[in-house]
């Protein structure tokens, strides 16, 4: 489903929104731009923007402001400028971007291939993720998207809607100068006595329950004692807060279930063994993302 719709939003087959349809590009520092004017070929040539964003051409005495003028707009101030330095009576000037030097997009983030490159003319956000090669798995739920112009302005894409839903009203449109971040999923941690002890990503809610967690770890082991413990980072605090859990009440049924944030380590003990320390259990945790043995992760 993800994969299909990707592929259906990036080659154009779902349009985007008329809300993201936006006017042409302008021109910036250093892009190159193609000038024919019909009747005086000294003019018809490729010229390249310099760094203050003004074209010199030959045969005119100032420069032509180019920067943040269409291709259309360029055309008309240098048709001015012929009539106005009576070089041409009634000049046919067409302007053609050939390449964007000044339109960088910026992908970053928990993709597969961070990236960036110029956007010669426009494209999507979808197109932008393609040429990162897609997401990777510890991505979070949403994409930021930073216009340029915006005094800092984020807008918030949820890959939902994006990407499982294909809602073309998300696949903005880009010009350059945008960057894409795709923050990394957060995540939490079972450890102990369970079948299978690992790292669960959250991609989705950004939190989730014990049961939940539980399922995803194959349950108890037969040893497990009664009472476990979730270790919590709490703001202002160094050392993390230790929660009582009656894990084998909630297994029942007969204590209310209980939610488990980003970064909580959920540790359910051996009941014939002395239990681990909070310490020695990051240890065990930080030894397992460090040589991807021992934890296995699990995405939601």
């Amino acid at each position: 489903m993800r994969s299909s719709a990707l592929y259906l939003l990036a080659v154009g087959l779902i349009a985007p929104s008329a809300a993201n349809a936006q006017t042409a590009p302008s021109i910036g520092k250093e892009d190159t731009v193609a000038i024919s004017v019909y009747g005086m070929p000294e003019l018809s040539h490729s010229f390249k923007v310099d760094g203050d964003g003004q074209l010199r051409l030959p045969m005119l005495k100032k420069p032509v402001a180019a920067q943040g003028r269409t291709a259309a707009e360029l055309s008309t101030a240098i048709g001015e400028e012929l009539r106005s330095e009576q070089l041409m009576v009634d000049p046919l000037v067409s302007v053609t971007v050939t390449e964007f030097a000044s339109r960088p997009i910026t992908v970053l983030g928990a993709v597969r291939h961070p990236l960036t490159f110029q956007a010669n003319g426009r494209l999507t956000v979808l197109e932008a993720i393609a040429k990162a090669d897609g997401l990777a798995p510890e991505a979070a739920s949403e994409i930021l998207l930073t216009r340029p112009g915006k005094a800092g302005e984020v807008v918030r894409i949820p890959v939902a809607e994006l990407i499982d839903r294909a809602d073309p009203a998300w696949n903005f449109r880009l010009e350059g100068g945008e960057e894409l971040r795709v923050p990394e999923a957060g995540r939490l941690y079972v450890i102990g006595n369970v079948r299978h002890p690992g790292t669960i990503l959250l991609k989705r809610s950004g939190n989730t329950s014990i049961l939940s967690a539980l399922a995803q770890a194959e349950g108890l082991t037969p040893y497990a004692e009664a009472q476990a413990y979730i270790y919590r980072r709490v703001p202002g605090q160094e050392e993390k807060t230790e929660i009582p859990v009656p894990i084998k009440k909630i297994m029942d049924r007969k204590a209310p279930d209980m939610p488990l944030l980003a970064e909580d380590i959920l540790y359910i003990p051996d009941a014939k063994t002395r239990r681990l320390t909070v310490g020695a259990l990051e240890k065990i945790i930080g030894f397992g993302a460090s040589t991807a043995s021992g934890v296995l992760i699990w995405g939601r």
